[in-house]
């Protein structure tokens, strides 16, 4: 069987999680971060930590090998969402320069679980390049779509390409809007998860014109969420295997639309950990290993 860490929607086999106890702390932590950290609003600690174990179970039940980041009282709240800090390629693994200020450190927390683990790292993007793992996807292995955010600039996509053109990846950039503004989360995956090969969960409203099209040239089909469903993650999609879905419960419409284009939808409580952080089952994980389709 062939492995690579160039998919987004091969059978998940190894992914790197932040359980909630080692990102959120405590209560006294919580109390002072959640609003400067721009969360909803301030979300309840013991409901949290009952949410994100059963979270933590469906991998467990799975049989996905799972790496942990242990606690580190030098970052912030923020680091529950630990696909941000890193980008996962088949030479090894790519660690991020934050957009966001305040979660400056985490790639380095990220690198010293790589070590750990045994998990090769190709590099690092560098001042002034900023690039953060939420604005990254694989569209194909050759093939990595980079969204040009508030959080991921022009120096940053261009250390990414010079990175990875020794391996023949091409880069895609996707020009994405201003809407909520520098401080909100907004990301390429808050508006595009690749389900398949050839089907996409998107929320068109916000997805930039070229690179639609460029979806579907490429064969996709996309999977409209209702603009009423933005808010509650319902384009926050996350892949364990092809078309087999995981997505915070709030988003029915969507879940109807999925299971319509043949996929098996799996929900998890998410109200705590997902939409006052704003941060679905993608942002949560770091995915490093899957199998090749």
């Amino acid at each position: 069987m062939s492995f690579t860490c160039q998919s987004e929607t091969g059978k998940l086999r190894s992914l790197l999680l932040k359980r909630v106890s080692d990102a959120w702390i405590n209560e006294k932590l919580v109390h002072d971060q959640w609003e400067q950290l721009h969360f909803l609003s301030k979300p309840d600690l013991k409901k949290a930590v009952a949410e994100y174990s059963a979270f933590e179970a469906i991998f467990h039940n799975r049989g996905i090998e799972i790496h942990y980041l242990r606690e580190d009282v030098s970052l912030t709240m923020d680091s529950l969402y630990c696909r941000d800090a890193s980008i996962a390629t088949d030479a090894g693994m790519i660690l991020c320069n934050m957009g966001k200020q305040a979660r400056k450190g985490e790639p380095k927390a990220e690198q010293e679980a790589f070590m750990k683990a045994g998990i090769p790292v190709l590099g690092e993007i560098a001042y002034p390049g900023t690039l953060e793992g939420g604005d990254v996807a694989w569209l194909d292995q050759h093939t990595l779509a980079v969204g040009y955010t508030y959080r991921t600039n022009l120096h940053g996509i261009g250390q990414l390409r010079e990175m990875l053109a020794p391996l023949g990846i091409e880069v895609i950039k996707a020009d994405l809007p201003h809407y909520r503004g520098p401080a909100d989360v907004f990301h390429l995956m808050s508006v595009f998860s690749p389900v398949d090969k050839d089907l996409a969960v998107v929320f068109s409203p916000l997805l930039p014109i070229a690179f639609r099209n460029q979806l579907l040239d490429r064969g996709y089909r996309l999977v409209e969420v209702p603009e009423q469903e933005f808010d509650t993650m319902g384009c926050n999609v996350l892949a364990l295997a092809p078309r087999d879905c995981l997505v915070s419960e709030g988003s029915p419409k969507t879940r109807e639309l999925l299971e319509r284009a043949g996929c098996y939808v799996q929900t998890y409580m998410g109200h705590e950990i997902s939409v006052k952080g704003g941060g679905g089952p993608t942002c949560l994980t770091r995915p490093v290993l899957r199998e090749l389709t």
